[in-house]
C-alpha cells in the first residue's frame, strides 16, 4: 500500500509541475477499487502507454531482410505507392529482402489520402494470398493502408464497418491476433509507425474516419533518416505541420482523468486517452525539435541533420499523441480534406484533387488554439514560447492570441496558403464542413474546451483567411 501511495504522490507532483491551469489542475484522483471504481466513477482514473518498437539509424533499412528472416517469414506482403515504388527507400528494402532470400509480393496501388474503396482494394490483395508478415514502406497513407490490410485479412469474416470508429462504424474491439507488421516511414510527419490508428476518407459521407486500436500498431518501426531526403519541399512542410499539430493538440488535450466514460473493461479504454504525464514529455520535446529544425528541413532538402531531427520528432510526437490523442485541428481537418474540390497540391504526384493532411490540419490551428487557450493558458503560453514568442510580459488571458499570432508567423514564413479560401473553400461551405466534423467525436471530445456547432462554424470562418 505504501508503494501505491508513493506512485499516487509522484503523479500528483508531475501534474502540478506540468500545469496549474483549469483543465489540468484537478487533483489526481486515487481510484480505491481499481477497475471496479468505474461502477461509481464517470471519468477514467488510469492511462496506459503503448507504442511500437522503434529502431533508428542512418541506413538501418538494410536490416529489414534479417528481421524478416528472424520472424520466420515465408511470404511477405510489401505495400507502397506508385511514386515511391521507383525511389530509393523501396529499392533499399527490396534489396535487403532479396539478399536475405525473403519471398515477397509488392502491392503499389496505395492511394495518397486513402479512401474506403482504396482500403478495400488493398484488403482484397491481402486476402487473396496467405501472407505471414506485412511491410509498409511510405508515409502515413501507406502505413495506414497496410494496417487495414493486415487487420481484415486476419479477420476474413468481418464486415468492413465492424472495426471502423463509431458513429460511422461499429467500433468493435479487435480480439483476434494479427500478423507482424514492420513500418518503414518515408515522411517526417504522421507518426503512423508508432500508433494503432489508420485513417481514411469514407466516401459515402465525404468525411475522414478511421480505425483506432492498439492491436493494429506496427510490431516495429524502422526509422531511416536517409529516406526523408527524397521528400519534395512542400511534402516536407506539410508532414512537419502534422508533427506540429500532433504535439500541440496532445499537449493541450483534455486530461485523461477528465475523459468519460470510465471503461468497464481495459479493452474498452481508447487509444486516445487525453493528456497525461508521460505523453506530455514526448509532445513537449517534439515541439522543441520542430521549433529548432523544421524551417531548415523544409528550405534545404539536403540538410540531413534537420531532416533526421524532424523524422525523430515525428516519432516523438507519435508516441505522445498515440496515447493522449489529438482534438479540434484534426477533427476539423477531416472534412477539409474530404470535401476537396479542385485544389492541386504542389509537390504531390497524384491524379486527383488533394488538400494534404498536414495542411488541412494546420490551417485551422491559429483559430483553434485561440479558442482552447482559456482552459489551459499556461500550456498555450509554454507552446508559444517554445515556438519563439517572448511571453515575459504576457497575461494568462492573452495566451490564445499570443499562440495564434505565433503560429500565423510560423506558417507565413513557411509559405503556407492563406487559409481555407486559398484551397477552394468559402463561407458557403461552412455548414458542410461542420457536418463533416460532427462524426469526429473520438478526437473532438478531447478538446479541453467544450464546443457547439456554432463554435465550429466560427472556427471555420476564422480560418478562411490567415494573414
Amino acid at each position: 500500500m505504501a508503494g501505491r501511495q508513493r506512485v499516487v504522490h509522484l503523479l500528483q507532483q508531475l501534474e502540478r509541475a506540468a500545469c496549474r491551469c483549469p483543465a489540468h489542475s484537478n487533483t489526481f484522483h486515487q481510484a480505491g477499487g481499481g477497475a471496479a471504481s468505474c461502477t461509481v466513477r464517470k471519468t477514467d482514473y488510469a492511462f496506459e502507454m503503448a507504442s511500437s518498437n522503434i529502431r533508428y539509424g542512418e541506413g538501418v533499412s538494410r536490416e529489414i531482410g534479417m528481421d524478416l528472416q528472424n520472424l520466420g517469414a515465408r511470404n511477405v506482403c510489401l505495400m507502397t505507392d506508385m511514386n515511391l515504388s521507383r525511389l530509393p527507400p523501396v529499392k533499399a528494402v527490396l534489396e535487403s529482402l532479396v539478399k536475405n532470400g525473403v519471398k515477397y509480393k509488392v502491392y503499389d496501388n496505395v492511394r495518397v489520402e486513402p479512401t474506403d474503396t482504396s482500403f478495400k482494394d488493398a484488403i482484397s490483395f491481402a486476402k487473396n494470398d496467405s501472407f505471414d508478415v506485412f511491410v509498409a514502406v511510405g508515409g502515413g497513407s501507406v502505413i495506414d493502408t497496410c494496417k487495414a490490410a493486415n487487420l481484415y485479412s486476419s479477420h476474413p469474416d468481418a464486415d468492413f464497418l465492424d472495426f471502423v470508429n463509431a458513429p460511422i462504424g461499429k467500433g468493435k474491439p479487435i480480439t483476434g491476433a494479427l500478423k507482424p507488421l514492420i513500418a518503414v516511414p518515408t515522411t517526417a510527419g504522421t507518426g503512423s509507425e508508432t500508433t494503432g490508428v489508420a485513417i481514411f476518407d469514407y466516401e459515402p459521407l465525404k468525411a475522414k474516419t478511421g480505425i483506432a486500436s492498439r492491436a493494429i500498431r506496427p510490431t516495429l518501426g524502422i526509422v531511416d533518416p536517409t529516406h526523408t531526403l527524397s521528400m519534395p519541399q512542400r511534402v516536407a512542410a506539410n508532414s512537419g505541420f502534422d508533427v506540429l499539430c500532433h504535439a500541440l493538440e496532445s499537449y493541450t488535450a483534455l486530461p485523461y482523468h477528465q475523459r468519460s466514460p470510465c471503461p468497464p473493461n481495459p479493452i474498452n479504454r481508447p487509444a486516445y486517452q487525453g493528456s497525461n504525464p508521460i505523453s506530455d514529455v514526448w509532445s513537449r520535446h517534439a515541439l522543441n525539435v520542430v521549433a529548432k529544425y523544421m524551417k531548415r528541413a523544409v528550405r534545404d532538402p539536403e540538410d540531413l541533420e534537420a531532416r533526421s531531427s524532424m523524422h525523430l520528432a515525428s516519432v516523438f510526437a507519435g508516441i505522445g499523441f498515440g496515447n493522449a490523442g489529438v482534438h479540434l485541428c484534426h477533427g476539423m481537418s477531416y472534412p477539409i480534406a474530404g470535401n476537396v474540390k479542385t485544389h492541386s497540391a504542389k509537390g504531390y504526384s497524384v491524379d486527383h484533387p488533394l488538400v494534404p493532411h498536414g495542411l488541412s490540419v494546420v490551417l485551422t490551428s491559429p483559430a483553434v488554439f485561440n479558442f482552447t487557450a482559456p482552459m489551459c493558458p499556461e500550456r498555450h503560453l509554454e507552446a508559444a514560447e517554445i515556438l519563439g514568442a517572448d511571453i515575459r510580459q504576457v497575461k494568462r488571458d492573452d495566451a490564445g492570441a499570443v499562440l495564434s499570432d505565433t503560429l500565423r508567423q510560423f506558417l507565413f514564413e513557411l509559405q503556407v496558403e492563406d487559409g481555407l479560401a486559398a484551397v477552394g473553400y468559402s463561407n458557403d461551405d461552412i455548414p458542410a464542413l461542420v457536418k463533416g466534423t460532427i462524426p469526429q467525436e473520438r478526437v473532438t471530445k478531447l478538446s479541453p474546451r467544450s464546443h457547439s456547432e456554432d463554435d465550429l462554424a466560427e472556427l471555420f470562418e476564422a480560418s478562411m483567411k490567415l494573414y
